[in-house]
């Protein structure tokens, strides 16, 4: 039974970022109502009504991956310790974005899948067999008649944006062979309820996974969780290998061990999220009351990061381009544009020192160390940090180091 615990209100799609705004483009704009709701059945933590895939994924999609060093340098790592795992023959990405995972292989090692017509292009010209489709069990069955079985399957932060979970996985297990394993990485519930970091939540995040939940996911499929690993990516990321039930493959102790983890923390328990949504609404009136009060004072208040996640705290909290000036990105295509739902203009990163900006809102929180290293002459100059993760605040010097 799937039961509703936190309200995030009308929120836009996150990656529908405004070319102008006119009274024909704000028309235009599609809001949804951003519910999150618990499984009391399998645990499984999910946007209650998902908005169609198809309105996200298009051949406009913004997000680049290997823009941030902290991921490339992570999917290298990542990329190494697989090979020297399994020792792939062959192996498929799915969600490979603009390539950032699969530049690390030999391009005839690895098919990759990729829905947004844009990214498909890049992997495409790069010399990576990408099919552009969403992916499902129609293509699982025509991709294994062209390639056959894969040894490794990858994915990382796309599991969680597929609504149909349960065709996913039997997608999977068709494709996988004998001995073959799915390595599959996503934010991490668990990470969001210590962190509060309810941003987590946007229309592509459709789930939140968990050991519990997804233990239960694969099992229904004739798969089995084989080892899992808590990661620090993405303010706190879950990976899973995940194996055919009837593989020779064991367990790793770190299955018992997150499993036991979880049951302590009571993620298999209604009231802990119901607890956490509490917090939430507090996390928005003490948010507010801090930018308000700066912009009382005449203080200059910008937002670092253009960020799908950010885009849920600017709706939920109702923080418009009064409140923050604008939002500076490095990435190229969202630049000249404005954020969805509240519009605020993205500009290319500037010297924060001589636009004499004091406060900066990390809207993208989970790259303060990198973010510090490109600031550090802002933050040695007197500028400060804000963040609302676990609780809104001004970063004081040794909280961004």
């Amino acid at each position: 039974m799937k039961k509703i615990f936190l309200d995030l209100l009308k929120q836009p799609i996150t990656n529908s970022y405004l070319s102008k705004i006119d009274k024909k483009s704000i028309k235009k704009e599609f809001f949804y109502n951003l519910k999150i709701s618990y499984d009391t059945k399998n645990h499984l933590v999910s946007i209650f009504k998902p908005i169609s895939p198809k309105k996200q994924y298009t051949n406009k999609y913004a997000h680049r991956a290997s823009e941030s060093i902290t991921m490339k340098k992570s999917f290298k790592s990542i990329s190494k310790k697989l090979v020297k795992k399994f020792r792939p023959k062959i192996l498929m990405e799915i969600g490979s974005n603009d390539g950032v995972f699969i530049k690390n292989f030999s391009k005839k090692k690895v098919i990759a899948v990729e829905p947004c017509k844009n990214l498909a292009k890049i992997t495409n010209k790069l010399g990576y067999y990408t099919y552009d489709k969403f992916w499902n069990l129609s293509l699982a069955k025509k991709i294994t008649n062209s390639h056959g079985k894969f040894d490794l399957i990858y994915s990382a932060n796309t599991i969680s944006h597929i609504p149909k979970l349960n065709e996913t996985f039997k997608s999977i297990y068709l494709s996988l062979s004998t001995n073959g394993v799915f390595v599959f990485e996503d934010p991490y519930i668990g990470s969001v309820i210590k962190n509060n970091s309810y941003d987590q939540f946007y229309d592509e995040h459709v789930h939140l996974f968990s050991l519990l939940a997804m233990s239960n996911l694969v099992r229904a499929q004739n798969l089995r969780v084989i080892d899992v690993e808590l990661l620090p990516t993405h303010g706190g990321s879950i990976r899973f290998y995940v194996a055919r039930k009837n593989s020779d493959h064991k367990a790793s102790k770190n299955v018992k061990k997150i499993y036991d983890l979880e049951k302590k923390e009571k993620l298999n328990k209604y009231f802990t999220y119901k607890k956490f949504a509490i917090r939430v609404k507090r996390s928005k009136v003490q948010l507010n009351k801090i930018l308000k009060n700066l912009k009382k004072k005449g203080e200059r208040v910008i937002s670092y990061g253009a960020t799908y996640k950010s885009s849920t705290i600017y709706n939920y909290c109702n923080i418009d381009s009064k409140i923050i000036e604008f939002v500076t990105d490095s990435t190229k295509n969202k630049q000249g544009k404005f954020t969805p739902g509240k519009h605020i203009k993205i500009i290319a990163p500037i010297n924060l020192i001589n636009e004499k900006i004091n406060y900066v809102f990390l809207g993208a929180w989970n790259f303060v160390k990198e973010i510090s290293i490109k600031e550090k002459k802002f933050l040695n100059n007197g500028g400060k940090f804000i963040t609302h993760v676990p609780k809104p605040r001004i970063l004081s010097r040794n909280e961004y180091r």
